[in-house]
């Protein structure tokens, strides 16, 4: 199978990890996607501005970024009549090489044509409702923030509260760990994307969380 990628260096990576040598994987930046199968589309939710392109592709699967926009709120706000099979994908830092791939379709009709490529791939999907922020990112990105907020409030570190969350629940990551290779400022995209969709005050972002954000993009100035 063809497959172009395009992304940002740390999520081409991570992809290029989750697919197996059997396929021909090649980075696109010239904008020019015929005789490609599959394509990835990492950065969608931030830059939709290819999708009159995609929609003109016939016999093509394309897979977005859905997390900070659902791909019906993206479809809708460019007005084009798609030719092409396309789906959404949790693709935050971290969630891309796992054992699922978490989902969201436009209709049953998609679902299935999706299905058939990812069975190519040996891809184990999660359908899921088609809302900002999926369903792991929200969790997650919930647990970041109400973590932050326990710092905050002197109730304890960040190093105790990442060793509580692993030995008591047995996490993976702790809370810190994860903003940490996530990426503070995907966290903050994201819990802004959902607080604004669901107006839910646990997703509004912990002072702690805004000022780290913004000392990490006065670091990357200079």
């Amino acid at each position: 199978m063809r497959i172009a990628i395009i992304g940002s260096q740390d999520r081409v990576e991570e992809l290029k990890q989750k697919v197996s040598s059997a396929h021909t994987l090649i980075e696109v930046k010239n904008n020019q996607f015929e005789g490609y199968d599959l394509i990835f589309d990492l950065s969608f939710d931030k830059d939709n501005s290819r999708l009159p392109i995609y929609a003109a592709l016939k016999n093509t699967t394309v897979i977005v970024s859905a997390v900070n926009q659902t791909v019906q709120q993206m479809i809708a706000s460019c007005e084009t009549t798609l030719s092409c099979t396309i789906g959404g994908l949790n693709c935050l830092p971290t969630f891309i090489n796992r054992g699922l791939a978490e989902m969201t379709s436009l209709n049953a009709t998609d679902q299935s044509l999706i299905e058939q490529r990812f069975n190519d791939l040996d891809w184990e999907i999660k359908w899921v409702e088609s809302r900002v922020g999926m369903v792991t990112p929200r969790v997650v990105c919930m647990i970041i923030n109400e973590a932050y907020y326990t710092v905050q409030e002197g109730t304890a570190s960040k190093e105790d509260i990442d060793t509580g969350m692993k030995l008591g629940t047995a996490y993976p990551k702790g809370p810190f760990e994860w903003a940490e290779q996530i990426g503070i400022h995907d966290v903050k995209n994201m819990l802004e994307a959902i607080y604004e969709d669901t107006k839910d005050e646990r997703y509004k972002i912990c002072p702690l969380l805004t000022q780290e954000f913004l000392n990490t993009q006065m670091t990357a100035q200079y």
